[in-house]
């Protein structure tokens, strides 16, 4: 017996949107891709505006104190400039959609361009490290530790407004670039706090060593951030499967339709915001090519409400066929 003809949506058809979900901890995103692209690009310009500003300001308070740990914020910020700058090329092209050469979409230039932004960030940490261990042995004068002070509070307030508008673009859109270039931010509000307090002991309590080592402490956590970035880049770039949960919701779906007897072989993953699922549904192997095509698409309807225009593939098989899945290496 032949097996039914296979429903399918490619992505050269055309579909306009897509779901996805960010790997440090978004909701499932429902917006449609035109407005997640104005979404993903509008929060680019926010953070290179905020970085080259924040540039500007911690120039002049290291200049005037001379304080290492002010130095690592203005590390910091000038790394986070060219992050940015290579996340708003990485959202550009990652929007462009699907064509003869790259039929699923650009989506995978957000994980490389989280990549670049977690080679930017390992840099900064060695070179925070290497100058805070010579401060440490060679101690220079912290001074006028208020103007550090203030501009690390005016860091802190504008960096907070630039995470909450990320974090809802996150939400909205599943970026991971945007995801990546909010976490080092947040590791940034962590930092200027940081600043603060050594300034503050410097200042008050004579300590001279806090600085350094509040630097050191920085570093490592900049170090910290850089890695939880590679790790969602190569989830992203290795096709991992969508969370457990997720894939439990699928395989509930495809079986909630009475005609379909089982399922197997469901594969997913996720390149930026677009959302790639495969999968084959067993069925009544004396039904009509036509009738097991509407069972597919009423299947598939189910799947894209529960995620939002995902692109969705399914194979039918007739119930109780004998094939040969030895390729797959993880079955449903």
């Amino acid at each position: 017996m032949s097996e039914p003809m296979n429903k399918s949506t490619p992505a050269e058809q055309g579909r306009a949107d897509t779901m996805g979900s960010d790997p440090v901890g978004a909701d499932k995103p429902g917006t449609d891709k035109a407005r997640a692209g104005r979404l993903m690009k509008s929060a680019s310009y926010a953070s290179v505006s905020v970085a080259a500003t924040l540039i500007v300001a911690k120039i002049g308070a290291w200049v005037v104190t001379d304080s290492v740990a002010v130095l690592s914020t203005l590390i910091d910020s000038l790394l986070d400039a060219a992050a940015s700058v290579i996340t708003l090329f990485a959202v550009y092209h990652s929007l462009v959609p699907a064509d003869r050469e790259h039929r699923f979409g650009h989506g995978k230039a957000e994980a490389l361009a989280a990549l670049g932004q977690a080679a930017f960030i390992t840099g900064s940490a060695c070179l925070l490290v290497f100058e805070a261990v010579r401060r440490f042995f060679q101690p220079h004068e912290v001074t006028r530790e208020h103007i550090g002070i203030a501009v690390m509070v005016f860091s802190i307030v504008l960096t907070l407004g630039l995470v909450q508008y990320q974090r809802y673009v996150v939400r909205k859109t599943g970026s991971v670039a945007i995801g990546a270039d909010s976490l080092h931010y947040v590791g940034d509000l962590l930092v200027n706090a940081a600043v603060i307090a050594a300034l503050a002991a410097t200042a008050w309590l004579g300590w001279q060593w806090v600085d350094p080592v509040l630097a050191l402490l920085v570093a490592g956590y900049i170090l910290l951030s850089a890695w939880r970035i590679v790790r969602g880049s190569l989830d992203m770039l290795m096709d991992r499967e969508l969370p457990d949960d997720e894939r439990a919701r699928i395989r509930e779906i495809a079986m909630a339709h009475p005609e379909v007897h089982s399922m197997h072989d469901l594969r997913s993953r996720r390149a930026g915001t677009d959302t790639f699922i495969q999968l084959h549904i067993e069925l009544d192997g004396a039904l009509t090519v036509m009738e097991a095509h509407e069972i597919s698409d009423a299947v598939e309807e189910e799947i894209r409400a529960a995620f939002p225009n995902a692109e969705v593939i399914i194979h039918q098989d007739p119930e109780g066929l004998d094939e040969d899945h030895a390729k797959v290496a993880y079955r449903a």
